[in-house]
């Protein structure tokens, strides 16, 4: 249950900057150096490696090998977001996570697990299972709880920018500037999570989210704009449709575009890479 003992206030040593660290459950952790977020879907539904790992056995295998191979967050999924994908309730959602987070904690202190979900009674029931970071795609739209219980919380939350309802998630949209419109909402919505008491978000722009090709290659090359300095950068765009298909190739085949566009945020300043392809996004950073 949350305490008042975790209800920490944040503060940061003079040698780092508000976004090169974040706080999760008063470990502090530096983001001076860039960070991979290793993907662990529990759907048999995702669009790359559905049914993969949506058994406890195989899912810890997996955790292990995402740590082994340098990630140092795991981020659980337990629905899928790919168009058209099962739509789940929160308590299916529940049902589905089972003990992982926590198996995952005790066979692996050292990670850092980061939860997938809109739904606010599913990360209460994470925070209680041991979560680090809140990881919603809706940035708070799909469920108008969300915000407090981040606060409640006290975990860093990832604000994604996503069209404004579940049901029109996918629908592309062509923005006269994407940079402006995605910096339009992280300003809207961090100035509502720093008012309610968030004080750790880490910002992702929502590649594979309701955008055109166009608007998707002209986010990379403005990924420098995001964050208005002040907030770390998460980019998500491991097996995503805007690179694979305009090359006429398939999810899977594309590793050697992904590292290169990874290069690319990276020199921008992102500090957190979400891939599912972790060996090949650790040894990017090692070369950058």
């Amino acid at each position: 249950m949350l305490s008042d003992s975790q209800t920490l206030q944040h503060s940061y040593p003079p040698t780092l900057k508000p976004n090169h660290s974040i706080n999760c459950n008063g470990r502090l952790v530096d983001l001076t150096a860039p960070k991979i977020m290793g993907i662990l879907n529990l759907t048999p539904d995702s669009f790359s490696d559905g049914g993969k790992f949506n058994n406890e056995k195989s899912a810890l295998l997996h955790a292990e090998k995402l740590l082994k191979d340098g990630a140092e967050i795991i981020d659980i999924g337990p629905q899928s977001t790919r168009p058209n994908a099962e739509f789940l309730s929160s308590d299916e959602e529940i049902k589905r996570i089972g003990t992982l987070i926590s198996q995952i904690k005790k066979e692996f202190p050292e990670a850092l697990i980061s939860l997938d979900t809109f739904y606010a009674e599913t990360v209460k029931f994470g925070f209680n299972e041991g979560i680090d970071i809140i990881n919603d795609i809706s940035g708070g739209q799909y469920d108008k709880k969300m915000f407090d219980t981040a606060a409640e919380t006290k975990l860093p939350y990832i604000l994604m920018h996503v069209n404004p309802s579940y049901e029109t998630m996918h629908d592309k949209i062509k923005f006269e500037d994407i940079t402006l419109e995605i910096n339009r909402y992280f300003s809207e919505k961090t100035n509502e999570l720093l008012q309610k008491g968030v004080n750790d978000i880490i910002l992702d722009p929502g590649f594979g989210f309701g955008k055109t090709v166009e608007d998707q290659m002209k986010m990379i090359d403005e990924v420098k704009y995001f964050g208005f300095e002040k907030f770390p950068l998460l980019i998500g765009i491991s097996r995503k449709s805007f690179i694979y298909k305009p090359l006429g190739k398939s999810a899977l085949d594309i590793n050697e575009e992904t590292q290169k566009l990874h290069i690319k945020v990276l020199k921008q300043g992102a500090k957190i890479l979400r891939v599912h392809d972790v060996a090949e996004a650790s040894q990017t950073i090692r070369n950058f």
